[in-house]
């Protein structure tokens, strides 16, 4: 393999949630690594996009509420015409809504199945319907600890995260032989906007912190070298796995 199997000079990545936390780590390592970004958000990535523009690589900004379906082909459309092309998809865009299952709102599961699974497939698809014609392109989904366990008063997103996991080995069974790689990354405990309440809780956040071999909360940029490796030909024949980066919790 000739050249840095990790750059992805030249390449145009789409990262969906980029505006703050996950996403936006994971844009950035993307563009340290040589990408140009876009990122397609409910809110502005504006602070994303300074951060990319000042790591020498283009930035785009592309509005859109992925509650719904209906931006999925608008947003693909626009990646490529306006950044010249596509090959790394990321499908970051998450909600979580937590209360007890006897209480649970139709409301909260359907708003995070719509966000979270739904339009994580139908960005897959229109993604890999350009990725399938050039050949080749890379889509990276964010699972979770949740793709594994049960968890706690959040059904609609552990329904979900499963879920993920499901497809991306689905994906990667009809399209591994088209070019295209289809992985996921399920992050541990991270500090992010998601897990506020959890780290509020002194109780809740010591017993988290004592499952974890590494003795901390996982930061954004803790995915940022996964991310790269996916995106990469460096994993040109990884496709269908689940990545933990989790500092070690399922291993206990």
């Amino acid at each position: 393999m000739a050249g840095n199997p990790f750059s992805l000079e030249g390449k145009v990545a789409l990262v969906t949630g980029a505006n703050t936390g996950l996403g936006q780590g994971i844009a950035l390592a993307l563009a340290e690594a040589g990408a140009d970004i876009a990122a397609a958000g409910i809110v502005e990535a504006a602070e994303t996009g300074e951060k990319v523009r000042a790591l020498g690589r283009r930035f785009l900004n592309l509005e859109a509420n992925l509650i719904s379906i209906e931006p999925v082909e608008r947003l693909v459309r626009e990646t490529v015409e306006q950044l010249g092309g596509l090959d790394i998809l990321v499908n970051n865009a998450g909600l979580i809504r937590r209360a007890d299952a006897v209480d649970f709102s139709e409301k909260d599961w359907d708003d995070v199945m719509n966000v979270n699974i739904k339009s994580a497939f139908f960005m897959s698809q229109a993604a890999g319907r350009h990725f399938i014609a050039q050949g080749s392109g890379k889509i990276i989904n964010i699972a979770s600890m949740l793709s594994f366990q049960g968890g706690i008063r959040v059904p609609s997103y552990t329904a979900s995260k499963s879920g993920i996991a499901g497809i991306t080995r689905l994906l990667a069974n009809e399209w591994g032989a088209k070019g295209v790689n289809i992985n996921a990354i399920a992050p541990g405990y991270m500090a992010t906007d998601n897990t506020a309440q959890l780290r509020a809780d002194a109780e809740r956040s010591k017993a988290i912190l004592d499952r974890i071999p590494a003795g901390r909360w996982g930061e954004p940029s803790d995915l940022g070298g996964t991310a790269v490796f996916l995106a990469s030909r460096a994993s040109d024949y990884v496709n269908g796995a689940v990545i933990p980066v989790d500092g070690g919790w399922l291993a206990r």
